[in-house]
């Protein structure tokens, strides 16, 4: 089984709506509002961060806070552009709840027969046998007008949310599925796109993006809005962490702003059975292990999935954080690569998500990973 970093954020956490937070969107109010208000004035949005940042949460509150119709795309699973066309019929096709969507999608796919089909349920769109490059890309442009086709048929704002929609390049070699994406973004002004993405994309953004999309990037939240947070959680239980004890500074340690570890770590503490309702240093060490021992299995997957050179330098990362990776000291001792396999290997790390770029020197964006990863070469 393959997995990719992206599945981290489910697998570490539970969904942070489980969880009543008292502070909204646990620390991202700003971000929230600057997607709601990107969206309700008919913007397109770029928004960047790591596995388990909140991505998926706020563009999703966002697109409900106006009202939109939501299409979504996985583009990680898209392994080569028929798989890509596949995933976009499945995302319109869920997207089409209401009796009058399926109406217009019965309607387009008469127009569009030569290339697409009802399912047998009669409520979803598929892909006919499509041998050519050819009838692929008629495809792909014809199943990029419909999302503002639903639009203005059903004078309905729609949001199309594409998840990881950079993983296309991997065999999008000449970019022509992107560019052409990218006109539609331009082009369309009933349908707001939303590109999701790792801070990699944002590290050295084109020209194109920065015209045509509002980047909104996710950095760890803050310390004291993470502890506010998980305060207020644990006193719903009547829980609190004990102040004569180092157990706050421990779980901040362990999470360091990183909500969906944080989430999974405050799930865990709400179960944990303490006396006087106090937890301590021992209930934070014993809850922090227990959860690391569950997320071996992933952990250890995710790492020898990595090229041998990345997987070196995330454990050199997880040791020892630094801010200048490529300079002759770290990599002599090290024992790193030295040129474009270094380099090739940062670039890897940043848009698999793993790891912070200079903005944040480099350390590894996953904090239970990286205390994973010492504790294993410890």
């Amino acid at each position: 089984m393959v997995i990719s970093p992206s599945d981290l954020q489910t697998e570490t956490s539970v969904t942070i709506s489980n969880i009543s937070a008292p502070l909204d969107l646990f620390g991202r109010q700003v971000q929230f509002q600057q997607i709601t208000q990107a969206l309700a004035l008919d913007r397109d949005v770029l928004i960047a961060g790591v596995p388990g940042s909140g991505r998926r949460t706020l563009v999703r509150r966002a697109a409900a806070a106006v009202g939109a119709k939501m299409i979504e795309v996985d583009c990680i699973r898209a392994t080569d552009s028929k798989r890509f066309v596949q995933l976009l019929c499945e995302g319109i096709s869920q997207g089409c709840k209401s009796p009058e969507s399926i109406a217009l999608l019965h309607k387009w796919v008469e127009e569009e027969k030569d290339l697409f089909s009802l399912k047998e349920d009669g409520k979803s769109i598929k892909l006919r046998q499509s041998e050519t490059v050819e009838q692929l890309w008629q495809a792909f442009k014809s199943l990029l007008c419909l999302p503002h086709r639903l639009a203005t048929s059903l004078d309905k704002r729609v949001v199309l949310i594409l998840y990881g929609f950079s993983h296309i390049r991997a065999w999008d070699r000449q970019g022509e599925w992107e560019t052409l994406l990218r006109e539609e973004i331009k082009r369309q002004t009933a349908v707001s796109y939303v590109l999701v993405a790792t801070i990699a994309e944002t590290s050295h953004p084109t020209e194109a993006i920065g015209k045509n999309l509002e980047i909104i990037q996710l950095t760890p939240v803050a310390n004291e809005v993470v502890a506010a947070w998980a305060q207020e959680v644990l006193n719903q239980e009547g829980l609190a962490f004990d102040p004569r004890s180092q157990a706050l500074d421990t779980f901040l340690d362990a999470v360091q702003g990183h909500i969906a570890d944080a989430t999974a770590l405050i799930g865990r503490l709400r179960a944990v059975r303490v006396s006087q309702k106090l937890i301590g240093n021992a209930e934070i060490e014993q809850a922090i292990q227990a959860l690391l021992a569950d997320l071996s299995t992933t952990f250890e997957s995710l790492l020898v999935l990595l090229p041998p050179s990345q997987a070196q330098l995330l454990e050199s990362l997880a040791l020892d954080p630094t801010d200048k990776p490529q300079s002759r000291d770290y990599i002599s001792k090290h024992c790193l690569c030295r040129g474009g396999s270094l380099q090739g290997a940062i670039a890897g790390l940043q848009h698999k998500g793993l790891i912070y770029g200079s903005e944040l020197d480099y350390r590894l964006a996953l904090p239970l990973f990286a205390l994973w990863i010492r504790q294993r070469l410890s």
